[in-house]
C-alpha cells in the first residue's frame, strides 16, 4: 500500500500493458470461449456483430489475429455510459448507452453479447438483474465473466479480503491509501463511492442471473479467481 497523497504523479495501473502479466494471460485463457462463440457466429453469418457491455478498444487487443483473418466481417459495438476515447480501429464502434436500460437497442438482435468485469460495477442486485436480462435479450450467444466474491484477493482495490469488510472499514482504507486501480480518496464522500460501486458476485447469483448459460471457472491454486456464464445458440 502507498501513503502517497493523491496527485499528478499517481499513474493508474495497466497490467494489460504487458503482454507478460499474468492478468493478460489469464485474460487470453478466458478469451478462448470467447473466441469460439465468434468463430460459431462467422459460420452461420458472414458479418457478425458483437456487443460489448462496458467494454474498451483495448481490452480487444487480444484478438488482433482475429480480426486480421476475418477482415471487415466483424463489428464490434462498444456501449458505456461515461465518455471513452473514440476507438482507432474501423472494427469498433462506441455508443452512449445504459446496459442495464430495457431501452437499450429496442428489437435489436447482436449474434454475440460480450462483458468482461462489468456486471460488479452495475450497482444492486436489481440493477444486475437488469444487466442480465439486457444481455440474454439482445443475443442468443453471450459471456459474461466476474470475479469471485470468495476470492482472497479482491482485484479492483488489490488488497487480500478487502471485499469483506464493512463498508466503513473500506472507506476508512481508501482515504489513507492508494488502493489499487484507486488513487487515495480526496474525502469521505470519494472513498464511499468507490467502495459502494463496486458489488462482487459469487456462484449462486451468477447461477440465478443466468440460468441457462453453462457456468464456468477460473482457478488459481485450487480457488476460484473468476466465474463465467457462457451461453451459445441452441
Amino acid at each position: 500500500m502507498a501513503t502517497a497523497q493523491t496527485s499528478p504523479a499517481w499513474v493508474k495501473p495497466d497490467p494489460m500493458s504487458n503482454p507478460r502479466s499474468i492478468e493478460r494471460q489469464f485474460r487470453t485463457r478466458r478469451f478462448r470461449h470467447v473466441r469460439q462463440l465468434m468463430e460459431a457466429a462467422l459460420q452461420e453469418r458472414d458479418r457478425i456483430e458483437v456487443l460489448d457491455l462496458g467494454g474498451t478498444e483495448s481490452y480487444w487487443a487480444i484478438a488482433e489475429d482475429m480480426f486480421a483473418e476475418h477482415r471487415d466481417r466483424i463489428t464490434i459495438i462498444l456501449v458505456n455510459n461515461e465518455p471513452i476515447d473514440p476507438p482507432k480501429n474501423p472494427v469498433f464502434r462506441a455508443v452512449s448507452g445504459d446496459a442495464c436500460s430495457k431501452e437499450l437497442f429496442p428489437g435489436k438482435k447482436f449474434d454475440l453479447v460480450h462483458s468482461n468485469s462489468v456486471i460488479e460495477h452495475v450497482g444492486d442486485e436489481r440493477q444486475m438483474q437488469a444487466f442480465a436480462d439486457n444481455v440474454r435479450r439482445l443475443s442468443d450467444r453471450y459471456f459474461v465473466q466476474t470475479p469471485n466474491y470468495w476470492f482472497p484477493l479482491e482485484p479492483h482495490f488489490r488488497v487480500p479480503g478487502f471485499q469483506w469488510l464493512p463498508l466503513s472499514a473500506r472507506a476508512a482504507l481508501m482515504q489513507r491509501f492508494n488502493l489499487g486501480f484507486f488513487p487515495r480518496a480526496a474525502s469521505r464522500d470519494e472513498a464511499w463511492r468507490n467502495v459502494a460501486d463496486i458489488r462482487l458476485l459469487d456462484a449462486k447469483m451468477m447461477r440465478r442471473l443466468f440460468p441457462g448459460a453453462e457456468h464456468l471457472e477460473e482457478r488459481v491454486a485450487g480457488l476460484t479467481k473468476s466465474l463465467m456464464a457462457v451461453q451459445d445458440r441452441i
